[in-house]
């Protein structure tokens, strides 16, 4: 899988070039520091997938991302900011990486992309038989996340997760199957969590968007409890309300 990256901080180029040196399978094709060259060099050499930074000088991380030819590149968004994760959703992006970048995270967001280039790729085999009713499914590797609770870690599914509280250093995670708290921080959690699938709505609040039942007056409602929305958040999650197919 090849890959460029493009920053102009040269920290933050040198960080995700050894990050790419570590990873099998992914070959880094170009770094860049200047958007107009990256941007040149992408539309003559094709590549899978661009780690790209949103604050650059003369064009944007989101303008260039804008520009690529089409069918481009999978995009992966490198920031400091947190308030262009509608932005990236509108775009498609594959992930949305906050800086400073752990080196977990970034095998993640690989990851993903490499599942998105094989499932848009034809088939070359064919399907294997499938597995004895009695077999259980392998869990997708995004299906899921592991928390600490207690002496043990839990295996909590996205799809059963409702919403998200914190409680000082702990947080409580509601889903269909009852509660769990953890010893854990919103922004680690939220490195975990699908961004397409999840939104944070208030400092001490974040919801599934799957299980929003309705939104009024500055409130979600959720499992049939009333959730605020918060000033700072309530710009972005209206935004990606919208963005979510509002009539």
């Amino acid at each position: 899988m090849t890959c460029v990256i493009l920053d102009d901080e040269p920290l933050a180029l040198d960080l995700l070039a050894d990050y790419c040196a570590q990873v099998p399978g992914l070959e880094l094709v170009g770094q860049f520091d200047d958007a107009l060259a990256a941007l040149a060099f992408l539309q003559d050499n094709p590549v899978d997938v661009v780690f790209l930074d949103i604050h650059m000088p003369r064009l944007t991380g989101v303008q260039l991302a804008q520009l690529l030819p089409q069918p481009g590149p999978r995009i992966v968004f490198t920031t400091a900011y947190d308030q262009y994760a509608v932005r990236s959703y509108e775009l498609s992006a594959a992930d949305y990486l906050l800086k400073p970048i752990a080196f977990e995270r970034f095998v993640q967001a690989v990851q993903r992309v490499r599942q998105q280039l094989m499932a848009a790729a034809p088939a070359a085999t064919p399907p294997a038989p499938a597995a004895p009713e009695s077999a259980p499914a392998a869990a997708a590797p995004d299906d899921a996340m592991f928390v600490k609770n207690e002496h043990r870690l839990q295996r909590v599914a996205f799809d059963d997760l409702l919403y998200i509280e914190g409680m000082k250093e702990y947080l409580m995670l509601y889903t269909t199957t009852g509660k769990v708290l953890t010893l854990q921080s919103f922004r680690r959690l939220e490195e975990v969590l699908p961004p397409e699938r999840f939104a944070r709505i208030h400092k001490s609040f974040l919801v599934a968007l799957s299980r929003i039942e309705h939104v009024e007056r500055g409130k979600v409602q959720v499992a049939g409890r009333l959730l605020p929305i918060g000033d700072t958040y309530r710009e972005s999650f209206n935004a990606l309300i919208k963005a979510y197919n509002q009539l």
